[in-house]
């Protein structure tokens, strides 16, 4: 890419899906990473000039111990979070907001939102009715007043933005997956709606050619490819997740198309257009660059510009300053994850996940008895999280947070034999089975692989007993499900302890959020790990192996 300093060169710089990493270092066990927040800026400082617009895609609010810790405390009562004021410091022109960045709140998300000093560019949503966009344009004291009074002065006749550079006026607007209603708790997204962002994108783009104030359209989507731009293949279930095909494919107008949350690796240049994706963690940073020809009225749209697009990897040391922005917090963050809370007497640590998968680690028994005993369920279901590390023989909340890293709360949903089966069915659908030659061996489902690993959708259960012959088709692997060693039934009423991103259908699993809900927690999973742990002192239990997965 050509990295000059061309007066007419208009440059936009894109990060997504950063999930909370500042400090290029692992958590878990201390190891030098090429990622984080603080490694991006030494790279956009000698990126940026005068004619550069930089953007972040969103989730940026959940991911990382640092965060979590600000969370778990009292700070994030009164304190803007790491990621927030480290944010502010890189200068960023906008955010788009992701789903994981609603996991605390609209408190915590409209706090981040002021301390960024970022235009918030977020269009297929409104909060109380009216556009957070529009908000931007008022002057905010504190998040309380923006949500009760200021936004009262707002609507919704505002949803993008206009940066002029190199006397380009360049349109820009961000959108987020609609779909972030099937996963976050209902607590967490009070007061805000959620609109079709394929839908939001046409009516925003038909809106700035209508009033003609753009030579160039950018979009910003939080969210991915239903089918593969380049193959023409479906990625997975088109469930509205992803609507990036759809929207490349059926607005022509949009120039740039910058998307996410898939942390894929995507860059592509074609008819004049681009569409990038960054991947995850800031491991690589989007740069396009537009070379603007000059315009008269009835050129198409490729002959507008010639444009360059480059996923570069972020291979700069980390910047000091940004490091010592949060340095304190950090230093609190690593004396709380290294408290010894407890020991275990079993070896609940996860040596070899696709074992801990297949083979039902112990590990899964305890968190799954942790649900139980909090939840007062009949059943527990939990997902082994790609990179668990597991607990013991000293138990430091450092393991539990390596171990359970997603931010979930607990949901007791009521359901029968029927629907019990049905999704059992959907999560053996994980396994597979290779032949080679006279031999077989089960696998993963290559669909949980590529094009992102989904094994948080494998859940492995407690409270019944049950075999998956792998072999059989789809949708009939399980041929046998008791509880206390008897069949459960059709008519079978029963309780079941799930996250709430399963119990509001993440992973299409739809059989559960159409259950009766009968308990909702707002205490997150890992907090109650800590707390359990603490007050038993000692785990030890006799092993149980409940689950058989067969040929």
């Amino acid at each position: 890419m050509n990295k000059d300093n061309n007066k007419n060169r208009i440059r936009i710089l894109m990060t997504s899906d950063v999930h909370g990493k500042v400090f290029p270092h692992s958590y878990a066990d201390g190891s030098i990473k090429e990622y984080g927040f603080a490694r991006l800026y030494s790279t956009i400082k000698k990126l940026r000039d005068d004619n550069t617009i930089l953007i972040d895609n969103g989730d940026v609010l959940e991911g990382s111990p640092l965060q979590l810790y600000h969370m778990m405390t009292d700070l994030k009562d009164r304190d803007p979070s790491p990621v927030s004021r480290v944010m502010k410091a890189i200068n960023y022109d906008y955010i788009n907001l992701g789903n994981h960045d609603f996991n605390f709140g609209p408190e915590v998300l409209f706090r981040h939102i002021e301390t960024s000093g970022a235009l918030c560019i977020t269009q297929n949503i409104t909060y109380q009715g009216r556009s957070i966009l529009r908000c931007n344009d008022l002057q905010m004291e504190t998040p309380e007043d923006w949500r009760k009074e200021k936004c009262a002065e707002g609507g919704l006749d505002k949803t993008y933005v206009i940066k002029e550079i190199a006397g380009k006026r360049i349109a820009i607007f961000g959108l987020l997956t609609h779909y972030v209603k099937h996963w976050e708790s209902e607590e967490h997204l009070e007061g805000f709606e959620f609109f079709d962002a394929l839908e939001s994108a046409k009516e925003n783009v038909a809106r700035i050619k209508a009033n003609g104030e753009a030579d160039f359209i950018v979009c910003v989507y939080h969210g991915g490819f239903e089918i593969d731009p380049e193959t023409g293949q479906p990625i997975g279930k088109d469930t509205g997740e992803n609507q990036g095909y759809k929207i490349l494919s059926e607005i022509p107008e949009i120039d740039v198309f910058l998307t996410g949350h898939q942390h894929k690796l995507i860059v592509n240049t074609n008819d004049g257009r681009v569409f990038v994706q960054p991947g995850a963690n800031g491991e690589h940073i989007a740069c396009v660059d537009i070379y603007p020809y000059d315009l008269k009225d009835g050129d198409a749209i490729n002959q507008k510009c010639h444009m360059e697009a480059e996923l570069i990897k972020i291979e700069t040391e980390a910047d000091e300053g940004i490091l010592d922005l949060v340095r304190d917090e950090e230093e609190a963050c690593q004396i709380w994850l290294d408290q010894i809370i407890g020991e275990t007497r079993l070896d609940l640590r996860v040596h070899d996940e696709f074992d801990a998968r297949l083979n039902k680690s112990q590990l899964i028994t305890y968190i799954n008895s942790v649900q139980l005993k909090y939840s007062k369920a009949d059943i527990s279901a939990v997902a082994l999280f790609q990179g668990a590390t597991g607990i013991g023989p000293d138990i430091t909340i450092r393991q539990i947070v390596s171990t359970y890293v997603f931010p979930d709360n607990i949901v007791v949903k009521r359901i029968n034999g029927k629907i019990l089966k049905e999704y059992l069915e959907q999560t053996v659908a994980f396994w597979d089975v290779e032949r080679r030659g006279d031999t077989e061996r089960i696998i993963v489902n290559p669909k949980y692989e590529i094009p992102t690993p989904q094994y948080f959708n494998y859940d492995l259960l407690d409270g019944v007993e049950y075999t998956a012959k792998v072999s059989n088709p789809i949708g009939e692997r399980i041929t046998s499900l008791t509880m206390g060693g008897s069949p459960v039934q059709e008519d079978t009423e029963l309780t079941i302890a799930i996250n709430h991103y399963r119990a509001a259908g993440g992973g299409d699993f739809f059989m559960l959020s159409d259950a009766e809900t009968v308990w909702v927690d707002s205490t997150t999973m890992i907090d109650i790990l800590v707390k359990e742990i603490k007050s038993i002192g000692i785990i030890d239990f006799k092993p149980i192996n409940n689950i058989s997965i067969e040929i």
